[in-house]
């Protein structure tokens, strides 16, 4: 779920070096440990990393390891590639070869539905039942997105999420028919965690380490359910704060939550290039390219996600433009970002794995690990960058039936047109930038720099979406393609008066998260926490980009596949009791702000976790200026914001107990029920 306001969206413009590509640099690269060290670095620097590690796995063995950066911003103590970091997403490859091994010892059929192995499974829409145990591992089982409350966590390996997703899901409908396009989804891989285990007979993490890990050798991967030694895991930090934070935590372990070395993921790559761990059937499953089964872009091959079982894309660029298949999976959690490439054809993988950083960047550092490997042995990876060649021409009239306003993720604009030119107009609240571009006889319609090519495409659903092309250099590193449906058109939802006032005014409030566990990530930062529903004019009938359907509902509406519409919810208010708002989403249960009352810190003060589990928020109020000691009783922190919405203090990750009261600041205490907070001023 998304507790950010929405954003603008802008096109992406490309930042080319002229005379210069992938097949160049890897040509000219006499010393490919050097090279391979700079593009960590580069990789480490755009992306802001507090350390990177990587590895190169060659024919059976790792040849290179790398690191950069420090382990530490306060310890005396060095990086070494022996250090492990959460792999974040990548964790869906073991996931998926665990499923694989299931099928291959005839336990699992991927084309049978899910409700075979998981009778326990239900979902409020008929359709849950034709969900089969392969479109888990394709993205394509037209669940709404990620039930992950409570999944994100700091030092607390809490297995609830995983074991609760059932009953979540039980209430929850489809937003699409199961296979009609593929967009990224946690949950699908968190039921495929469920499959393994309720076939298995066993957990996941002893099936994953009996089946998969232990035959390959590998003995530096780890789940949140093992016991190693968490001191080994590469420091993370909130933001330029100098103190580690408790250990990342992703109890959705088949989605994301293992954490390896380098060496470890690069080698677990390579056991997936040649029969061994998985037969050969199993690995050409893998790889065969399951995006374009559903809707999908036409223009796409060089795209960053082309959908195999688990891997992000089964033809990554810019490999696929010299005949050579290159397998990739990213992974990103809050704090550690991973990428895994393999290149089944030349036994070749690599893993660059960091705290903080992007792990596109991480990407691009391998893809460029593995050219100049390919180099070694005569095979020169080229890249070509530029968009086909077309010429300006007159806008065809059934262009002007695709006007309207379009939005996507933390986006919406309004498409209209001016001579043979689209004007992009980001709605008023989110900037009110406008963007020209010029139609041509391909087509498409592109910038002045020629660097970026859109398309509005009416699909095969009916609906119209907005496809963007364009690729970019960064100094350094390999160019990346982006080729993908970005915003969806919002077609016309009429709705009364009376409803219109209802969510006019409900756009202007803020709500606060109540069910989140306290050890939760989200508690970082109120902006993480703060949910604001938009209402916006360029967009009447809708709620940000959902559907209004009532006074008290909305609906998810974006159908983008690839990224475009993952982590969907429907939106559910109700009045409770107390005369305050709640809002349901999810899984989530929220309260307007207006719930949070001036914090009392006289004689006496403390609040107390009720039996609903629901967090308590204060506003800072009339005691700015204050300094208060909290005391919890039971298992509980309380974490204080500034009025920027910035973590001032925190008990659970700091152990800060004394604080100073920010101006215009906010309180929340989250615990177990029956855990009390004492306040005492001092």
């Amino acid at each position: 779920m998304d507790w950010k306001r929405i954003a603008a969206f802008t096109l992406a413009a490309a930042l080319v070096l002229p005379g210069l590509s992938t097949g160049a640099l890897a040509a000219d690269a006499t010393d490919r440990a050097q090279s391979a060290q700079n593009a960590i670095e580069q990789a480490l620097n755009y992306g802001g990393a507090t350390s990177i590690q990587y590895a190169l796995w060659e024919d059976g063995e790792i040849t290179m390891t790398g690191h950069a950066g420090t382990f530490s911003r306060t310890e005396n103590r060095a990086l070494t590639d022996g250090d492990l970091y959460g792999i974040g997403s990548v964790s869906k490859i073991y996931t998926t070869a665990a499923v694989l091994r299931l099928v291959e010892e005839g336990k699992v059929d991927l084309d049978a539905p899910v409700t075979d192995y998981l009778t326990d499974f239900t979902m409020a829409d008929p359709r849950y039942t034709d969900i089969t145990v392969e479109m888990l591992l394709d993205h394509s089982s037209g669940l709404m997105g990620d039930s992950t409350r409570s999944a994100f966590l700091f030092g607390d390996a809490d297995p609830s999420a995983t074991d609760e997703l059932l009953e979540r899901l039980s209430s929850q409908r489809l937003k699409a028919d199961p296979g009609a396009y593929s967009v990224y989804c946690n949950d699908g891989f968190t039921l495929a965690e469920l499959v393994v285990e309720a076939v298995s007979g066993q957990s996941f993490t002893d099936f994953v380490r009996e089946e998969l890990l232990t035959p390959a050798g590998l003995t530096d991967t780890y789940t949140p359910a093992d016991e190693f030694d968490t001191d080994r895991l590469a420091r993370i930090y909130l933001g330029d704060d100098t103190r580690p934070l408790p250990a990342d935590t992703l109890n959705i372990i088949g989605a994301g939550g293992i954490y390896a070395t380098a060496s470890d993921l690069a080698s677990f790559g390579g056991a997936l290039c040649e029969p061994g761990l998985l037969e050969q059937d199993s690995l050409d499953g893998m790889a065969a390219d399951h995006a374009v089964d559903g809707i999908w872009p036409a223009d796409s091959e060089d795209d960053i996600l082309a959908y195999g079982l688990g891997w992000d894309s089964v033809h990554m660029y810019p490999f696929n433009q010299n005949g050579i298949q290159a397998l990739v999976k990213g992974g990103d959690s809050l704090y550690y970002h991973a990428g895994l490439i393999v290149l089944p054809e030349y036994d070749m993988a690599v893993a660059v794995l960091s705290s903080g950083g992007v792990s596109t960047y991480n990407q691009l550092a391998g893809v460029q690990i593995l050219t100049n490997a390919l180099a070694e042995e005569g095979v020169i990876v080229r890249s070509g960058t530029a968009l086909p060649a077309s010429q300006p021409a007159a806008l065809p009239a059934s262009e002007l039936e695709k006007a309207g306003t379009y939005g996507g993720l933390g986006s919406v604009m309004t498409v209209s047109f001016e001579g043979n030119e689209m004007v992009l107009t980001a709605a008023a609240a989110l900037g009110g930038t406008v963007q020209r571009l010029t139609y041509y006889n391909d087509g498409s319609y592109r910038d002045p720099s020629n660097s970026v090519l859109v398309k509005l495409v009416k699909e095969s659903d009916g609906h119209l979406y907005f496809y963007q092309k364009s690729y970019t250099t960064l100094p350094g590193l390999p160019s990346i393609c982006q080729a993908e449906y970005v915003l969806e058109r919002m077609e016309p939802n009429p709705i009364s008066d009376e409803v219109a006032q209802v969510w006019q005014a409900r756009s202007s409030k803020v709500y606060l998260p109540l069910n989140e566990k306290y050890t939760s990530q989200l508690y970082t930062a109120a902006s993480n926490l703060f949910m604001n529903v938009a209402v916006l004019p360029e967009c009447p009938g809708y709620a940000a980009v959902y559907r209004i359907t009532g006074a008290d509902e909305a609906v998810q509406y974006l159908t983008i596949p690839g990224n475009g519409s993952r982590n969907g919810s429907d939106f559910s208010f109700s009045t409770g009791e107390d005369g305050l708002e709640y809002l349901t989403a999810s899984g989530y249960v929220c309260v307007e702000s207006a719930a949070a009352k001036p914090i009392y810190i006289g004689d006496g003060a403390s609040c107390t976790i009720q039996p609903d589990g629901y967090a308590r928020w204060f506003q800072v109020g009339s005691a700015a200026g204050a300094t208060v000691t909290f005391t919890a009783t039971g298992n509980g922190a309380a974490y204080v914001y500034n009025a920027d919405g910035s973590l001032s203090s925190s008990m659970y990750l700091y152990g800060e107990n004394t604080v100073s009261l920010p101006e215009g600041g906010w309180i929340v205490f989250a615990g177990d029920p029956g855990a009390t907070l004492q306040i005492q001023r001092q």
